[in-house]
């Protein structure tokens, strides 16, 4: 593995991507390398409207939802019912190939529960039949942080609390399941509360559980801003990804009890319900170093932490290259780099110290790292990285590509990877060298349709996802697919 790293990067380091300072430019198809691309389709959301387009950005279809749209393997789009950008939402609509409506769900617990970000299709195999897995804020009072155990120093911030749920709905509206950080946590403040670490103990004991007075960051309105969710169907778990700088992997199907809501949710309550693995941040539970400024305060270092202010953490599927490993948009903030940019960021779960594969989930403190020293002329400075990450990519140009919201990364079935960078409405798709094959920016903005992208505020042609498919891959099975005009209406091209 070590030897496969140095491969990686080495490749990674020799290559030059096309990505260079430029304040204006055409929007729709830049780049595209048809020896070496993944030839396909594009699938993203936006303005309301979900676009298919072609590897040349013509239009094959479109339905007329588009906020964070899923497309299903049946062929229709699950998506949200957006009322304040993905910060906030009150339900879910899925639509047909054809844009009918087929299903809703709307929110009624709106005085505790607060929808936002990302939610899932699943089969769920214990029901036998499709759930949907979405993520909310669950308010909690004050008075319920103090019994966790939370500092009272900082009630005025409980006043406001809240913690984020993932809900687990069935097709007929019906709840089945909920789990919920605040039920899993660990704290070393108060030790008459039932969640106190023990004698001897320290929240370094508990990886598995969430320190309730993490140092700086009390339990406060939208605590932990969680923004990514997947389900994994072969081992019944699920990932959850936090702006904070970590992930989570949650067990579902050892805390769901079939037919029986209430103690499904009793269950995920339980121990049973702790993390079996989080990754980002090891500094949060005490086992890491955590970012600091040095006594030369014009230098620093990001300790052992590994992410900030990540999103869309997803398992790469089976049949894919390195099937099982976790990818996740690192949008780097908060790590103390000099120059910062993002990553698009590949994890093996189950690596040890000797990066030697134990089949089983293990604390990346215990995993180790190692150096990395970036290219030259980067103002960065040496930085740890985990043993586990076995791949990443970054554009050598420092801010060819810096996002710091959003984003989504998917391995495709040729070992490419397709990266979205959302604030610039970016979509980049890379080779396993790290070599860019294609590469689109998205004319659907505030202000219209733009064939021309000017220097503007970050967001004004934002595109939170991107996802590419094939004609044979399940939701464009037995699809007709007649290229039309691209979305801005210009005749494409693109650079050999």
């Amino acid at each position: 593995m070590n030897i496969m790293r140095t491969l990686l990067l080495g490749a990674l380091l020799a290559t030059t991507a096309p990505a260079y300072e430029a304040f204006q430019g055409p929007t729709e198809l830049l780049y595209w390398d048809n020896t070496k691309a993944y030839d396909g389709y594009t699938f993203f959301g936006v303005g309301g409207h979900s676009y298919l387009v072609d590897m040349l950005g013509r239009v094959m279809h479109t339905w007329n939802v588009g906020n964070n749209p899923h497309l299903l393997d049946d062929g229709s789009v699950l998506d949200a019912t957006q009322s304040q950008g993905n910060s906030d939402f009150t339900g879910f609509v899925k639509v047909d190939w054809t844009g009918s409506n087929v299903w809703s769900y709307t929110n009624t617990r709106t005085n505790s529960y607060f929808l936002h970000h990302d939610f899932t299709q699943i089969f769920n195999p214990k029901l036998g039949s499709n759930t949907v897995l979405f993520i909310a804020r669950k308010n909690f009072t004050a008075a319920q942080c103090i019994a966790a155990g939370c500092d009272p120093a900082y009630s005025n911030t409980y006043n406001n609390a809240q913690v984020d749920t993932i809900t687990e709905v069935d097709m007929s509206g019906t709840i089945v399941w909920e789990w919920g950080f605040f039920d899993h946590l660990i704290q070393n403040f108060d030790a008459s509360k039932s969640n106190w670490v023990g004698s001897g103990q320290t929240i370094s004991n508990y990886p598995n559980r969430l320190n309730a007075n993490i140092p700086g960051l009390p339990i406060q309105s939208d605590w932990l801003h969680c923004n990514g969710i997947d389900y994994n169907q072969a081992l019944d778990q699920i990932a959850i990804s936090s702006v904070r700088g970590e992930f989570y992997i949650i067990d579902h199907g050892g805390t769901f009890v079939s037919n029986n809501p209430t103690a499904s949710i009793a269950l995920a309550a339980s121990s049973a319900g702790n993390f079996l693995y989080r990754f980002g941040d090891p500094g949060r539970y005490n086992q890491g170093a955590v970012p600091s400024i040095l006594t030369n305060w014009t230098e620093s270092t990001s300790g052992n932490k590994q992410l900030g202010g990540n999103h869309h953490v997803s398992w790469i599927p089976a049949g894919f290259p390195r099937a099982g490993n976790i990818l996740i948009f690192n949008n780097a903030q908060n790590l103390f780099e000099h120059t910062q940019q993002s990553y698009a960021m590949e994890i093996n779960p189950y690596l040890d110290a000797n990066t030697n594969n134990t089949s089983a989930y293990v604390n990346p403190p215990d995993a180790g790292y190692y150096t990395w020293t970036p290219g030259n002329n980067t103002g960065k400075a040496p930085r740890l990285l985990s043993n586990q990450f076995v791949w990443f990519w970054y554009s050598k140009a420092n801010h060819g590509m810096f996002n710091h919201i959003g984003g989504s990364v998917q391995r495709l079935a040729n070992g490419n990877t397709l990266i979205c960078s959302d604030q610039e409405g970016h979509i980049i798709e890379v080779t396993d060298a790290g070599e860019v094959v294609w590469e689109y920016i998205n004319p659907v903005s505030v202000d219209g349709i733009q064939k021309f992208k000017r220097d503007n505020w970050p967001m004004q042609n934002g595109l939170f996802r991107a996802y590419r498919y094939r004609a044979s891959d399940p939701p464009l099975t037995g699809r007709t697919l007649t290229p039309g005009a691209t979305i801005t209406g210009r005749t494409p091209s693109y650079a050999p």
